[in-house]
């Protein structure tokens, strides 16, 4: 197949390589001239995926037109904040009979939109049916290192799925498909508000116990807004809930994780970011999570508290507290 990759970041470079591993032809979109030339001349990525080998068959290039001509796939694997802008100059080049593939994991902040939402709103009913949701626990360095991997499409069209779960498994990388593009697409999102909780605790100099207490009612927080929206438990207990979960709360490659670890540690998230070369998309995603929460009256002390340390100048430690000094209850159903 013809697959269209939009953004050389981390994942998108992990996308690309193991797309064009299956046979396919790929063609990667940056605005990034120097990543451009770094795939199609070294055939490497050394800003975003440094050490992995790049095949032949995928070229990049900063023209999006170019890169979308004649796509069977489509790959969306820029930042959230970023997709709605991205989708608006797609939206005249994009092959009528393509099937959108997100690979994003993050929630518009104005409108509380998940990515399928967002693509519904500038794309219109000709491209919503054919939308597929990518995700699960993945590094992108440790999926090209050849590591056994396993994770999620997600579609409201079973054919669509089927087609990416076909085209893109290969082997160190197995794709399932479920019908809840819901709870796939939430489960992807406030995973990473989970982790800078858990990464809070990390930086705090606390120890399992405290990592494993915030995975286990972060799951509980989670699949609580999951479900008001219409996800499906299951979802919530698989690959795309608690297997992203566990893996960006206690992975050392979570970007996520590392921004918690830093505010744990007392630095300002001004600083943190500045340093990072990525986007940690729990820091815009906390904000689009509380105010969605907050909208539906769904209880989410976890993220409250996530939010007060990087909007509200709360201290972290302040906030471990405040999680612990809530009044005593009963363990309850979701």
């Amino acid at each position: 197949m013809r697959i269209a990759v939009i953004g050389a970041g981390n994942w998108g470079t992990g996308l690309a390589i193991m797309a064009a591993r299956a046979g396919h032809d790929v063609s990667v979109w940056s605005r990034n001239s120097a990543v451009v030339a770094s795939i199609n001349d070294t055939h490497t990525n050394s800003d975003y995926l440094m050490g992995a080998s790049i095949p032949e068959a995928v070229r990049a290039n900063e023209n999006i037109g170019e890169v979308l001509a004649a796509a069977e796939l489509v790959i969306l694997a820029a930042p959230s904040h970023a997709t709605r802008a991205l989708l608006e100059t797609m939206r005249a080049l994009l092959p009528p009979d393509s099937i959108i593939v997100s690979a994003t994991k993050g929630i518009e902040i104005e409108s509380g939109k998940r990515i399928s939402q967002v693509v519904t709103d500038v794309m219109s009913e000709r491209v919503a049916p054919r939308f597929v949701c990518l995700s699960g626990p993945s590094f992108a360095t440790e999926v090209v290192q050849n590591h056994p991997t396993a994770i999620v499409a997600a579609s409201d069209d079973s054919t669509a799925a089927r087609v990416v779960q076909s085209e893109l498994s290969f082997e160190n990388l197995r794709i399932y498909t479920n019908d809840d593009l819901v709870g796939t697409e939430l489960g992807g999102s406030v995973k990473n508000v989970m982790a800078i909780a858990a990464g809070m605790a990390a930086g705090l100099g606390f120890g399992s116990n405290s990592v494993a207490a915030l995975i286990t009612r972060g799951l509980a927080e989670m699949t609580r807004l999951a479900l008001r929206e219409g996800a499906k438990l299951e979802t919530m207990m698989g690959l795309a809930g608690l297997g992203d979960l566990v893996l960006t709360c206690s992975g050392s490659l979570s970007r996520n994780r590392f921004v918690g670890q830093e505010l744990g540690k007392g630095r300002s998230l001004k600083a943190i970011a500045a340093g990072m070369h990525e986007v940690a998309e729990g820091i815009n995603t906390t904000r689009a999570v509380k105010k969605l929460a907050d909208r539906l009256g769904v209880e989410m002390p976890i993220t409250n508290e996530v939010h007060a340390v990087l909007y509200e100048g709360k201290p972290a430690r302040d906030a471990v507290q405040g999680l612990m000094r809530r009044p005593l209850r009963v363990e309850a159903n979701w």
